[in-house]
């Protein structure tokens, strides 16, 4: 389920709900939106709810459908009472992230696209390299020295470009689904300038607004904390879920708990602490995710920047590797006219 499609189907669910409207034909309703998979799973859901199941739960069966945060906070709207503004909430959230993606596709589409005109041009030469013939008959000079020509060529090259792409993608995906525990990096990422600091940041705020969210509804701080750390859709931090239950089962405070997971920096911690010691921690953590937010913003800025910086550099390097295989060659011709016969 994209970004703007949860975006939509929060704020219609939260303002229908919030207006009194049936559960059933509100989500009668949802199953005539969006693509034809959101159709499917939504008529499922309310089949479900037709049978007694909760929302949240139906969700959870389409979880490869449904994003695991919407699926969290359902169930925390559910727990509460509080469906209505839990998806208001949702929709807020989502709305501020498909913005930010927004602007990310903005400000590293042009480098982009000069990425893409770099790999036309090197593949149009291929291709003319195959097709024309010199005047003295035989095959045009490589000037790019791949050893490739004409429409084989071209795909030949698309090919190394298409694996290259899929390493990328399958690196991607398996640190998304932790496939060997590759996510125990985590750590080490964050040691990277600039854009480390900026995905923990993200990572804080939205741990720290399904915290806020928890709390306000009156979920004990056990399953506020297990809802946040699964909130974040990392098996690293859904991994001191049951440190900081032991923790707090032994009596220590919410930020002792999160200290004792070894997952949070220091400044997250004290921050914790803070709201602790004012004795609201619903309303302080509340105002620390509304400050992870602003935060999260500029992260997300800063993460734009280095991804258009690596673009811009890929490309710069990509089309300087290019210009000087041709100038090598051309120069190597030079060479060759003033040997002697």
């Amino acid at each position: 389920m994209g970004l703007r499609s949860c975006r939509d189907f929060s704020r219609r669910f939260g303002v229908g709900l919030r207006a009194g409207a049936d559960l059933l034909k509100l989500l009668e309703s949802e199953a005539k939106h969006g693509s034809a998979q959101q159709r499917i799973a939504m008529t499922k859901i309310r089949e479900g709810a037709e049978d007694g199941h909760a929302i949240s739960e139906m969700m959870r069966k389409e979880s490869s459908f449904f994003p695991p945060l919407m699926v969290v906070m359902t169930r925390v709207g559910e727990t509460t009472g509080r469906l209505e503004r839990t998806m208001l909430a949702l929709a807020e959230h989502y709305a501020q992230q498909y913005t930010l993606r927004q602007n990310f596709i903005r400000a590293i589409s042009w480098p982009a696209l000069q990425f893409l005109i770099g790999i036309g041009v090197v593949s149009l030469m291929i291709w003319i390299m195959g097709v024309l013939t010199p005047a003295s008959g035989g095959q045009m000079e490589d000037m790019l020295g791949f050893g490739l020509r004409g429409p084989k060529g071209v795909l030949i090259f698309w090919a190394y470009i298409a694996a290259f792409a899929a390493v990328l993608c399958g690196l991607y995906v398996a640190f998304r689904k932790n496939v060997g525990g590759i996510q125990n990096v985590v750590p080490l990422v964050y040691q990277v300038p600039s854009i480390g600091s900026a995905i923990q940041t993200i990572t804080l705020a939205r741990f720290a607004w399904t915290l806020s969210l928890s709390l306000d509804a009156g979920i004990n701080p056990i399953d506020s904390i297990k809802l946040s750390l699964d909130s974040t859709d990392s098996s690293y931090y859904r991994s001191g879920a049951k440190s900081a239950e032991d923790a707090i089962r032994g009596g220590a405070t919410l930020s002792e708990a999160l200290n004792g997971t070894h997952l949070f920096p220091e400044e997250f911690i004290t921050q914790i602490e803070i709201a602790e010691l004012s004795g609201t921690d619903a309303e302080s953590i509340d105002q620390l995710a509304k400050d992870y937010d602003e935060r999260a913003k500029g992260a997300m800025k800063t993460i734009a920047g280095v991804a258009t910086g690596i673009i811009w550099a890929g490309v710069s390097l990509f089309l300087i590797f290019m210009i000087f295989r041709i100038f090598g060659k051309v120069m190597g011709f030079y060479q060759q006219g003033f040997e002697p016969i």
